[in-house]
């Protein structure tokens, strides 16, 4: 596995904020999706959609970890 700062160079501060604004806005659509499901008593896929804003979250904090660090 490749660590992030070995791109550093090859990224830009507007690249990194841009996949910063990208992944929010899905973080965002997921949950928005989730709370639907949950409300219409899908709880299957509530608990999948939960699992995947998860993930989200992780990559986005990772994400803005990096950006402040670059």
């Amino acid at each position: 596995m490749v660590a992030l700062g070995h791109h550093l160079g090859m990224t830009s501060a507007a690249e990194i904020s841009s996949l910063s604004s990208t992944l929010q806005d899905l973080h965002d659509r997921v949950s928005s999706m989730a709370e639907g499901a949950l409300s219409r008593g899908d709880e299957d896929m509530a608990h999948e959609l939960f699992s995947v804003e998860r993930s989200l979250g992780g990559a986005l904090r990772r994400l803005r970890r990096f950006a402040q660090s670059a």
